[in-house]
């Protein structure tokens, strides 16, 4: 083993440091690095959960890539999709993509003797995955689709039911209107409650059978509105959408999830700055800590350092001793504050604690994304970057004379 090395674990891990009068200033250093390390994970773990979160949320509804007609415009009333250049199966075996579904959607308006909701009417088809939707539902269950005749059941979200002051079973009229015709009327049964938490979905969108959309939009019976694609993982999406555009022809486009609603993505986006900013904060408040911790054991240990001298140590080595010292003082900080960290995580990820307001946040609890490469990148991150922290101020070390700190000794 090599002299500072040794050195370093002799002096750390000796009983006689529980009396030195550095004790307080050691605690301080350790209790810095804990809080560190537990606010790094807990922002870190907290950041990219609310961001991937959000993202699949709004994927998980209306598909990570959503394929649309040109003559649509954006309008919510959908277009036939043309088939023209549609290579649909081989859409379908793309390696990220999970599965595909058919929608039509049409606008209209939800009514009863409460009051009235404006409503995006989303047609679903046999093919409508209702596995994905059923973590948003609250109450009932998905409507049972099978392209057979028009189905009446729909599922509304939270926001429309208690507006409209419905429940499951119970009957709703929709109103469609279309230019120059009369309106149509629609009755509907509901047969699921569901909630997003992503406002500008819950405010708006029903989920019913594609037959009644296709009615109203006057579409023949393969004829539909778009196609959702979803993907395995979501991460991939920038990656995926190129691969997909090429396979739907030239009279149709594509929307990723991510550009769909872009008042969420710049919301988003804030929380990389914001997980960037409080670990620099904290970054600056370990390394003062621990800088401060090697000084005070530098000017408590100056006859140490006088004798070392004397026996012939350079200062190069007694500056690896000190500094080795000092991070093996932030070692005991590091176990502390990643188990309370990843304690706190593990208990918020599994009941759910801490609650948020969705029509600020789009998430209901505080999402955890407990990543054991994340965890291990903070805690050496911070050894790293504080060892090499310690390189300035342990030149204090090659000051001091070893005849002045033995005649004072």
């Amino acid at each position: 083993m090599k002299f500072p090395l040794y050195f370093s674990k002799k002096i750390a891990f000796s009983k006689d440091n529980k009396n030195n009068l550095s004790r307080i200033i050691v605690f301080i250093g350790r209790l810095s690095v804990a809080l560190g390390v537990i606010v790094s994970l807990i922002t870190v773990s907290t950041g990219i959960g609310s961001k991937t979160a959000i993202k699949e949320r709004m994927a998980d509804f209306s598909g990570h890539i959503s394929i649309k007609s040109k003559q649509s415009n954006n309008s919510y009333n959908s277009s036939i999709l043309s088939t023209e250049g549609l290579q649909i199966d081989k859409i379908k075996q793309l390696e990220d993509v999970a599965s595909t579904q058919k929608y039509v959607s049409v606008s209209g308006i939800l009514r009863n003797e409460h009051n009235f909701a404006g409503i995006i009417f989303k047609g679903v088809g046999k093919d409508f995955d209702a596995e994905r939707f059923r973590k948003f539902i609250i109450a009932g269950t998905t409507p049972d689709i099978t392209e057979k005749g028009f189905n009446s059941g729909v599922c509304i979200s939270q926001k429309i039911a208690n507006d409209l002051h419905l429940k499951v079973k119970d009957s709703i009229v929709a109103v469609f209107s279309k230019e120059n015709q009369s309106p149509l009327y629609r009755k509907f049964e509901v047969v699921g409650i569901y909630k997003t938490d992503i406002k500008m979905i819950d405010d708006l969108f029903i989920i019913g059978g594609i037959n009644h959309a296709r009615k109203i939009q006057g579409m023949e019976k393969n004829e539909v509105g778009g196609i959702d694609v979803f993907l395995k993982n979501i991460n991939y999406i920038d990656e995926d959408a190129p691969k997909i555009d090429k396979l739907v022809g030239y009279k149709n486009y594509i929307v990723k999830a991510t550009d769909e609603y872009p008042q969420i993505m710049d919301f988003i986006a804030i929380f990389d700055t914001n997980i960037a900013l409080i670990i620099i904060i904290m970054l600056v408040v370990v390394i003062i800590n621990i800088v401060m911790v090697l000084l005070i054991l530098i000017i408590e240990r100056t006859n140490s350092i006088g004798m070392l001298k004397t026996l012939g140590a350079t200062n190069a080595q007694i500056q690896t001793i000190f500094i080795n010292y000092t991070l093996m003082i932030m070692i005991p900080g590091l176990v502390i504050g990643n188990l309370v960290g990843i304690g706190f995580l593990l208990i918020q990820k599994y009941f759910g604690v801490i609650k948020l307001n969705p029509e600020n946040y789009y998430l209901s609890t505080v999402p955890v994304d407990l990543n054991i490469l994340h965890i291990l990148a903070i805690s050496v991150g911070i050894l790293l970057v504080s060892a090499i922290s310690l390189i300035l101020p342990s030149y204090l070390i090659s000051k001091i004379s070893p005849v002045k700190s033995l005649k004072y000794s």
